[in-house]
């Protein structure tokens, strides 16, 4: 998945980057108001992860932006104000959550796991498709009760491939969304992931087919 951080403090922003990127997740980076506001008007993510005190536009304005332009992009909003008045006006901005600083980093994947669970209609962390379980808050795969050893990256195309079953996805829309923008990519990348994939999920009930000319399209067969 794909997110935008916007934090202007660089120690913190990196932190929280290079947390993410372990995960497996693609992620840009704006350090100020401005600079985001442009991204969000050119690029797709999943996930926004929003620092209110900003240079430029501040938090509030990119949120207000964001929602007056219909972006329903989840926002996870950090503030260093934890005051009552504060939350309830990020919320009623559109914001879908917030973590207040000083926070926990595994707070904030947490939180993170669970914006990025709710358009797929992923109500918990685990979920069976066939024989195969994919725990996103664990980071486990297991076919069959088996555990099935993915990278980071593998497990991220899974993730991907699990919420979009039965659509048709193309190259391109796999590369933005497992790619950051500063990451230099092989031609031949999607192709070589998929086929790591494809041979690490031999038996199991999620097969991805090729579409000639299109993509890759996922399917949960019980003929397993």
């Amino acid at each position: 998945m794909r997110i935008l951080v916007v934090e202007d403090t660089e120690d913190l922003a990196d932190a929280i980057i290079q947390r993410l990127r372990k995960l497996g997740y693609a992620i840009d980076w704006a350090a100020d108001g401005t600079h985001a506001d442009e991204l969000l008007r050119t690029e797709t993510y999943q996930l926004v992860i929003l620092d209110v005190m900003l240079p430029g536009l501040d938090g509030q304005a990119i949120l207000r932006g964001m929602r007056r332009r219909g972006d329903r992009t989840p926002v996870l909003v950090i503030t260093a104000r934890s005051q009552v008045d504060t939350k309830v006006d990020l919320l009623d901005l559109g914001a879908d959550d917030y973590v207040v600083k000083p926070f926990d980093f595994r707070e904030l994947e947490a939180r993170c796991r669970a914006l990025l669970r709710r358009p797929h209609g992923m109500a918990s962390s685990a979920e069976a498709f066939g024989n195969l379980t994919f725990d996103t808050a664990a980071k486990k795969v297991s076919v069959d009760g088996k555990p099935i050893e993915l990278g980071a990256r593998e497990f991220r195309l899974l993730e991907l491939f699990l919420a979009n079953l039965g659509k048709v996805m193309s190259k391109e829309a796999l590369m933005n969304r497992l790619f950051s923008l500063d990451q230099a990519v092989a031609p031949n990348a999607i192709e070589l992931y998929v086929s790591r994939l494809r041979r690490k999920l031999d038996g199991a009930s999620v097969t991805i087919r090729t579409v000639h000319g299109q993509g890759y399209v996922a399917d949960v067969t019980d003929a397993r």
